[in-house]
């Protein structure tokens, strides 16, 4: 119980500490989801935003169903580096130049199963998991917080927001 209690303490803590950056982080990436044209970057260069974003949708694709593209991940990671995720900036600058390096070509240049190969290279690194972990947050974030366009992500699992919850069914505290 002392570690769940220190964990949540901790948590909770670095959510109240960040709380106007990630609120700033969300209303940028709302806007972004929102509007027809591209906004720009605030911290990566064109090309580390085509590359992330291919990345993005190597991770969640499009099939019959919207993918990390279609969803404008890339913008709810570009406005996190920027605020809460400050410090991963680095991380991501040296992950992109280093698989440029490996490859000769920018990760949105390679075709298809060039990018499943390069990911695969990389999937035990720390840099690897960030994206990924950026990218499920951007896919399945409330669209007010940035990322899932047109609820693409909860669209892919079922999910509707009601903006209010009921009980199932019936009523199952009947023994208490």
């Amino acid at each position: 119980m002392d570690n769940f209690s220190r964990r949540y303490f901790l948590s909770s803590a670095w959510v109240a500490a960040n709380m106007p950056a990630i609120a700033a982080a969300q209303q940028h990436a709302n806007h972004a989801a929102r509007t027809p044209q591209p906004l720009k970057f605030e911290f990566f260069n064109p090309e580390q935003a085509a590359d992330v974003e291919a990345m993005a949708e190597q991770i969640i694709p499009a099939d019959e169903t919207p993918g990390a593209r279609d969803a404008r991940v890339v913008y709810f990671i570009d406005r996190a580096l920027v605020t809460f995720e400050r410090d991963k900036q680095k991380q991501y600058s040296e992950g992109l130049a280093k698989l440029l390096a490996d490859r000769g070509k920018r990760f949105s240049e390679l075709n298809a199963t060039e990018q499943t190969a390069a990911l695969t290279a990389i999937e035990k690194t720390e840099f690897f998991d960030l994206v990924r972990t950026h990218t499920v947050m951007g896919f399945f974030a409330n669209p007010e917080h940035g990322g899932n366009l047109n609820e693409a992500g909860w669209k892919t699992i079922g999910f509707e927001d009601k903006f209010f919850f009921q009980s199932p069914f019936g009523y199952y505290d009947a023994e208490k």
